[in-house]
């Protein structure tokens, strides 16, 4: 069986699932506070758009330690850096779990979500060295399953949980996952590589990490991440209303429905690992086209059922498809240092995100309807294309070829 069919995700070192599992929690973190929502805000008092701020403060939040943590670590070696990122996941998780009030739950949720971006950023360098060259964007892509893995069955089955036992049970588990992804990163991921001694105890530090924004390739790969995510997150952020107001599902039905935006982001991040490896400019070209195509090809099939079901489901394919490859393109620029680099696209992933909410939200209150969101995502996407299309001019066609200077974390196996 070749390695680059799924036969070859199953053939990956072991320190990739324990990768996952960190991944998981955290994207189970960043995201069941949705359907908990109602029941926090009750516990504590406070009105529905104080409680939002428990999502955007944990956006914010992932955007800053994304940059500012991978950059505070950038001399520690990878493993003992994942280590203590997952501490500091498990300590945020145990203070919402045991917060009394809404501040204390706020300042929980900012500490669990300082360590997203770097555990990300800083773990997707450490994959790719984990693994042969021609595999390294899959090796990213099983790392990401964990995060797509907490869209299909963890937030759904954590907003469960949250409403049988109350929220806290939630935070609760998150809090066990932590030190089970402790536990494993502790005794299945390699520590220092030779290639990464020589990275830590060569001159420069920081400066040498800063020194990849120098390169214009970086900027339009945050830029292409920003966009790409943007366009996504403009339709998402309000699909829930597209659903009931345009479609005609039940309120109930939502969550259900939002799962198929999960299995899509599953199957679209092992996908885009694959493709991302034999070609990274032409993939995320056609996966960029293509979620653009899809945005607005579901604003125009809104109305009918079987049709938004297929609409959801590509979504979040195309969506989460371009994760491998843009985290690394950015790698694969950011010359002798791609870890702050890779830490900075995780913060872009986010500003993506509220961007999206922003652009979309605009359409509604402009009363254009309850499609507007998907159009509005669908002109972003279209922008971030033409960013990517600039870029890989701009190399004159493209880095498909380029090898990708990570470190390696271990020899390969």
């Amino acid at each position: 069986m070749r390695n680059d069919h799924f036969g070859g995700v199953l053939l990956m070192p072991l320190a990739l699932y324990a990768l996952a599992i960190g991944g998981f929690g955290i994207g189970l973190t960043e995201f069941v506070i949705m359907g908990l929502l109602p029941e926090v805000g009750a516990d504590f008092g406070v009105t529905p758009t104080v409680a939002g701020h428990l999502i955007s403060g944990y956006a914010l939040a992932v955007a800053v330690g994304g940059v500012g943590l991978t950059a505070l670590l950038h001399t520690v070696n990878r493993k003992r850096a994942l280590l203590l990122l997952m501490v500091l996941f498990i300590a945020g998780n145990t203070v919402s779990a045991l917060a009394a009030t809404y501040e204390v739950m706020l300042a929980g949720r900012i500490l669990a979500a300082l360590c997203h971006g770097a555990f990300f950023g800083i773990g997707a360098v450490l994959a790719a060295g984990l693994v042969p060259a021609h595999r390294r964007a899959a090796a990213i892509s099983v790392m990401f399953a964990g995060l797509t893995t907490a869209n299909v069955l963890g937030v759904p089955f954590g907003t469960f949980l949250g409403q049988a036992l109350g929220w806290r049970s939630t935070f609760w588990a998150i809090t066990a996952i932590g030190i089970v992804a402790f536990v494993g990163i502790a005794a299945l991921v390699p520590g220092t590589g030779a290639a990464e001694k020589a990275e830590h105890s060569g001159s420069g530090g920081l400066r040498v990490e800063f020194g990849a924004f120098r390169s214009l390739q970086v900027w339009l790969s945050l830029a292409v991440t920003v966009l790409g995510f943007g366009g996504m997150f403009g339709g998402f952020t309000y699909i829930a209303f597209t659903l009931t107001e345009v479609t005609g599902f039940t309120t109930a039905s939502v969550p259900w429905l939002l799962v198929l935006i999960g299995v899509g982001l599953f199957a679209g991040n092992l996908l885009g690992g694959r493709f991302a490896d034999r070609d990274p400019g032409r993939t995320l070209l056609v996966l960029i086209a293509g979620l653009a195509l899809v945005l607005a090809a579901f604003a125009l099939v809104a109305h009918i059922p079987w049709a938004t079901l297929v609409a959801l489901v590509l979504m979040g394919g195309f969506g989460f498809a371009t994760v491998p490859g843009l985290q690394m393109r950015i790698m694969g620029f950011a010359d002798r240092a791609p870890t702050l680099a890779s830490g900075a696209n995780i913060a872009a992933f986010n500003v993506g995100n509220a961007l999206g909410a922003w652009a979309g939200g605009l359409g509604l209150a402009a009363g254009l309807g309850y499609t507007s969101p998907l159009w509005t995502g669908a002109l972003i996407t279209l922008v971030g294309l033409g960013v990517m299309a600039f870029a890989v001019v701009a190399r004159g066609g493209e880095f498909s070829r380029r090898p990708l200077p990570v470190r390696e974390a271990a020899p390969a196996r």
